[in-house]
């Protein structure tokens, strides 16, 4: 999000070519730690691991069924009406069918990139490499920008906390720290690509992290500076507009955090069948991600009585009424238990609430499509 901003001198970005990077716990809120700090634990190698036997439901090797006509309809004209780039796909886990609406292209994935990050946290307990309670202390250095609860507490003399709890907050409140220090401390942003690859996910990137992130996307290079105050946007405006113009539309053509929604969704169906983590780590980031806090008028706005949704948000930088990202993406599940996995990512070209509203009828539409068994 943006704000009103003063003028500084700044580092600008020593070129703006494209980077064409590969593929960016429990769900109560964190509390305040008595025990005293104590050290976090040593970095996470990113040496491949032979992934384990994942159990798949049968409706993953049964031929899919065909998807209703009139939800395939529906949701090709709202994607053809909306002012802006929107990528729209839903996947049915119980017929196995998938709609694709302009979703084989990269969309930004801002926040919805913590995702990947959880999930090779919780890949890397499964191999027995780290534990949720494993401790960590945050201090000055780790704070980042935008979002981030968690900064009261550090700036308040420093944050000791699990690995678990950083991994909630990352999710459910989509804290930018609490993100960067978990990815740190798992093996850094190798190790979530690696995990990508390994697992098999496609079209989905990842960048550096958030600091790296925002800052490419705004022009300029990282300075711990700008996590102090209003330091990053005093740093932003200080840019000529047209170098932050040209930075900003360099990423909406190929984002460096990029994923398609045909590849999310499939994903997030492999991460509902038990096909990436183990059963207690599938259930317990499904559970933190049904805590998610954010979004509230996106899916989760349109929701029928009895209908459930686990997800991950994301939201971009805002320049001149454009923003760089709006997205839902997530696990709608039927009171009768079935399935759909949803990955709804935008760039709207003003910032009206019209994603929202996107997001809101393509649920809609699922759930009137829907059958129960």
């Amino acid at each position: 999000m943006t704000s009103r901003v003063r003028s500084v001198p700044v580092k600008l970005t020593a070129g703006l070519s494209l980077g064409l990077l590969a593929g960016s716990g429990s769900a109560q809120q964190q509390q305040r730690d008595p025990l005293a700090p104590l050290a976090g634990p040593a970095p996470v190698t990113a040496a491949p691991v032979a992934p384990q036997q994942r159990r798949v439901s049968p409706a993953a090797s049964t031929a899919p069924r065909p998807a209703p006509s009139a939800l395939r309809e529906r949701i090709a004209a709202l994607g053809r009406q909306f002012d802006g780039l929107a990528g729209i796909s839903v996947l049915s886990l119980s017929d196995g069918w998938q709609i694709d609406q302009n979703a084989a292209r990269l969309y930004p994935q801002q926040s919805c990139s913590k995702l990947w990050v959880a999930i090779t946290a919780m890949d890397l307990v499964d191999q027995g490499r780290i534990r949720l309670d494993d401790r960590v202390t945050l201090g000055r250095d780790d704070l980042t920008l935008f979002h981030q609860p968690l900064r009261a507490r550090i700036l308040g003399g420093g944050a000791t906390t699990s690995l678990g709890s950083l991994l909630s907050t990352a999710i459910t409140d989509s804290d930018n720290t609490a993100n960067d220090k978990l990815m740190r401390s798992i093996g850094g942003p190798a190790a979530v690509r690696a995990m990508v690859e390994r697992k098999g996910l496609g079209a989905i990137r990842f960048y550096e992290g958030e600091r790296a992130l925002q800052s490419k996307i705004a022009g300029l290079i990282w300075s711990q500076s700008y996590s102090i105050g209003d330091g990053f946007y005093k740093a932003r405006s200080a840019l000529p507009l047209a170098l932050r113009k040209a930075s900003f539309e360099r990423y909406i053509a190929d984002p460096y955090d990029g994923a398609s929604p045909h590849a999310v969704a499939v994903a997030l169906a492999k991460l509902k069948r038990g096909e990436l983590l183990s059963p207690a780590s599938t259930e317990r980031l499904l559970s933190t991600m049904a805590a998610t806090r954010t979004g509230a008028m996106r899916v989760r706005a349109a929701l029928a009585p009895g209908w459930k949704w686990m997800h991950k948000t994301g939201t971009g930088q805002e320049l001149q009424g454009r923003i760089g990202g709006i997205n839902d993406i997530g696990i709608l599940t039927a009171p009768d238990g079935s399935a759909y996995t949803m990955a709804i990512m935008t760039v709207p070209n003003k910032s009206d609430g019209s994603a929202q509203d996107l997001m809101q009828a393509v649920t809609r539409a699922v759930i009137a499509a829907h059958v129960p068994r």
